[in-house]
C-alpha cells in the first residue's frame, strides 16, 4: 500500500496536547503514526455524509481524518473525546 505523510491540522494538534492523560496521548500518537501505514485500519469507520474522512477509535477518544490516496496524505481534523468530537 505504501507510506502515506500524516498532516495535523494546528487545533488538531491543541486539542491533542490538551487531551486525557500523558498515556492516552501517547496511544493516540501511536495510532496516528500507524496510519502512515495503513490509513485504514480495522475500525476506522467511514463518517456518514462525507465521501473521504474517517474517523479512528482509540477508547474514549476519536480522531476524524482525510484521506487523499492521489497525494498520498493524510490530514487529521479533529482530536477529541467521543462525546463532543463530532459535534
Amino acid at each position: 500500500m505504501g507510506v502515506y505523510k500524516v498532516l495535523i491540522k494546528p487545533a488538531a494538534g491543541k486539542e491533542l496536547s490538551t487531551l486525557g492523560s500523558k498515556q492516552d496521548r501517547q496511544r493516540l500518537v501511536e495510532k496516528i503514526a500507524g496510519l502512515a501505514l495503513n490509513p485504514r485500519p480495522p475500525g476506522a469507520g467511514k463518517l456518514t455524509g462525507y465521501s473521504d474522512r474517517y474517523r479512528l477509535r482509540q477508547g474514549n477518544f476519536r480522531v476524524v481524518y482525510l484521506i487523499d490516496d492521489d497525494r498520498r496524505e493524510i490530514t487529521i481534523f479533529k482530536v477529541g473525546d467521543r462525546k463532543d468530537i463530532y459535534k
